[in-house]
């Protein structure tokens, strides 16, 4: 079906994604955002371009040289691709420094400086020769290169100097190349002793320490030039499960391997001397994409700075305190709750604690026979991982699906996985070839009527630290139908089972997309008849060409879809005869809008379900994620209204136009700002939410 469509009615997956880290950029350039929430945003910019660089832009290199010349859905061949996303991402490095000195100028109006060496005062100076030869100096290592010593490992994304050095004794001859590491283990960030009687606080980056005493390193040496430079490398990883024995053996394997991936793009500081350059891109074997930084390289230590900088809290957000849900409270037992009623929690307007009070109350409670759970991503200190080990130790069934293939989480993943089996856990990895996305807890307790299952199903990880500025959705129910479902989810995850009739959830990748296309064409066929249709999604990010066809067909049968997509999305709304009844829009603000809802109107008996899946192709073929219902009648007017609200941001929502540009939603309706107004709506007060939407 999707073959008739023509490629130009797809826009392009990393171009798309390009957009997005625009409109990040956007809210750091927004003189509205407080100063150094636009620091943060700056840095958040860095670091999603140093992840896309390393998976996207480095597996579109790859297919390159391995002879990739087939044209994508979006009618695009690898290097056709590869060129547009270089000049793309030039430009918009390009915007990011721009921003990052003019964020700094506003800084120094606050009392806020970051300065050179060579700013300092004497009495300043001598602190950071202090601070340089006590802290600094016994971590370096200067690395020559020359016959003897070949050209070291560069670590990927790590700042590094180069150094061109010309022995004392001579004025004449080819100069040496050596390089020195930043410490990535020591502050970026160095604050300076203030000046007498000033009350400004002033800051030097490390690298600068560095340069300054570089001849400290290099006794008898001349440095001719001391400049920066960072290695960006392809960071997915390869892994044949099939063949694997031992799969967490074989991510160690591929993590030792990642920091050796092929170099995908080098960054050096403004006015780089070129014969250090034409070595380091021999070295590297890499021509493009070279970009000349005006100023600090990698950025993404902005987020760290703005988190630790004491004394300005008027120039960030003010702080949200997460409203314990109100139906938990007097914290009375989750269990005596959850028989009487299900329980929709929004974060993080509302508390993540209930989540981990749940686990913590099941690993306490004697009548708790059994838990079962997925963890994707957890935060470092979490009170989840302390509280599965004790409900092991105590005698308690506890089966935890850990995810080692979570980009970025695998090391920390694979600790927890070790902590959690010698605290006597059965910890599994998942099926071959497929990543575990589901968000899922089952808790099984005897009571007097027999066994009863209390479920927890979320749109986000598990994470405290997350929950904090992600905005997520997560259902506490004892529903027996969903609690069969969750049985037999963890069945199939741990065991040998099957896929089996599932009577309320649907999993990806065996049923989950084929739902989808039923709900949609579903929606389609009341429109054909005249009866009320409608979709509304609230996902990450859309760019699977089957479910966008479907969306089309929908559209011009004239069901009015609206989608709001945070990131990547690869349908064009709004083209005549194609997409005229499907909107669009994102919405970028202080918290990640990172939850996943779907409602389908069904003639006035509305369908409406959260999940852990983007409509991606890989969450709908190579994951293992989760689709759940919602039932109560109370909770679905809640999720209703979440959506409702997202549809009425005027503020900070973006609306994708058919040429795959985003431009601000305007209307003559007064400002709404979502998450504003959703900070004032919790604890949830109907009243005001109806009058709302």
């Amino acid at each position: 079906m999707h073959r008739d469509v023509k490629t130009g009615n797809y826009v392009n997956r990393d171009l798309s994604w390009v957009e997005f880290n625009r409109r990040v950029l956007q809210e750091a350039q927004d003189p509205t955002t407080p100063l150094l929430e636009r620091m943060r945003f700056l840095g958040i910019v860095a670091s999603n371009l140093d992840e896309f660089v390393s998976v996207r832009v480095a597996e579109t290199k790859e297919k390159i040289k391995a002879g990739f010349t087939q044209k994508d859905f979006t009618g695009y061949t690898p290097a056709g691709l590869y060129r547009r996303l270089i000049k793309r991402t030039g430009t918009m490095v390009a915007e990011q420094y721009k921003t990052y000195r003019e964020l700094i100028r506003l800084l120094a109006k606050k009392g806020v400086h970051f300065q050179e060496y060579t700013d300092l005062n004497m009495t300043q100076q001598r602190a950071m020769d202090q601070y340089f030869h006590e802290i600094i100096f016994p971590v370096l290592t200067p690395m020559a290169i020359d016959s003897s010593r070949p050209f070291p490992l560069v670590h990927n994304k790590s700042v590094y100097l180069s150094v061109m050095l010309q022995k004392e004794e001579e004025q004449e001859g080819e100069p040496f190349l050596a390089i020195v590491q930043v410490p990535s283990n020591l502050p970026r960030v160095v604050q300076v002793p203030l000046r007498a009687n000033s009350k400004k606080k002033t800051f030097i980056l490390i690298e600068d320490l560095i340069k300054h005493h570089i001849h400290t390193l290099f006794s008898g040496y001349v440095p001719l030039a001391v400049q920066e430079f960072r290695v960006t490398r392809n960071a997915d990883l390869s892994i044949n499960e099939e063949e694997a024995e031992d799969l967490l053996e074989a991510i160690e394997k591929e993590l030792r391997r990642r920091r050796r991936g092929a170099p995908v793009r080098l960054e050096i500081c403004k006015d780089f001397r070129p014969d250090a350059l034409l070595e380091l891109q021999e070295e590297f074997d890499i021509q493009d994409p070279v970009y000349e930084i005006d100023g600090p390289l990698d950025l993404s230590f902005l987020a760290g700075f703005v988190d630790s900088l004491d004394g300005f809290s008027h120039l960030k957000y003010s702080p949200v305190q997460p409203v314990y849900p109100l139906e938990f409270l007097p914290r009375e037992s989750h269990f005596e709750l959850l028989r009487k009623r299900d329980v929709l929690v929004h974060h993080p307007y509302e508390s993540f604690e209930p989540v981990t009070d749940f686990i913590v109350e099941a690993s306490e409670d004697p009548r708790v026979m059994a838990i079962k759970m997925t963890l994707y991503r957890v935060n470092g200190d979490s009170r989840l991982i302390p509280a599965l080990a004790h409900a092991a130790e105590s005698g308690k069934q506890v089966t935890v699906v850990v995810e080692l293939k979570a980009r970025f989480d695998e090391e920390r993943n694979i600790a927890w996985a070790r902590t959690l089996e010698k605290a006597g856990c059965h910890v599994v990895y998942g099926l071959v070839g497929l990543k575990t996305h589901a968000k899922i807890i089952l808790v099984v307790r005897r009571e007097q009527s027999g066994l009863r299952r209390y479920v927890h199903v979320g749109t986000g990880n598990y994470n405290e630290s997350t929950a904090k500025v992600y905005t997520d959705v997560g259902l506490f129910t004892s529903n027996p139908i969903i609690g069969e479902d969750a049985s037999e989810l963890f069945n199939e995850i741990t065991g040998y089972s099957g896929p089996k009739a599932l009577q309320a959830f649907r999993v990806a990748p065996d049923g989950m997309k084929d739902e989808l296309f039923a709900l949609i064409r579903r929606e389609r066929e009341h429109a054909f008849k005249g009866r009320p249709s409608r979709i509304i999604a609230k996902i990450n990010s859309l760019s699977h060409q089957d479910i966008i066809d479907e969306l089309y067909l929908a559209s011009q049968a004239g069901v009015q879809i609206d989608l709001i997509v945070r990131g990547v999305c690869c349908l064009r709304p709004g083209v005549e005869g194609l997409s005229e009844n499907i909107r669009v829009i994102s919405i970028v603000d202080r918290f990640l809008e990172h939850s996943r809802l779907f409602y389908f109107e069904n003639s006035g008996n509305p369908d409406v379900y959260l999940s852990s899946a983007d409509w991606m192709t890989r969450n709908l073929k190579r994951r293992i994620e989760l689709m759940c219902p919602v039932f109560d009648p109370e909770l679905k007017k809640m999720l209703v209204d979440i959506l409702n609200l997202s549809l009425m941001d005027n503020v900070k929502a973006r609306e994708l136009m058919p040429g795959g540009n985003y431009v601000f939603v305007q209307n003559e309706k007064p400002p709404l700002r979502s998450q504003t107004e959703a900070m004032g709506i919790i604890p949830w007060k109907p009243a005001e939410w109806s009058a709302l939407t």
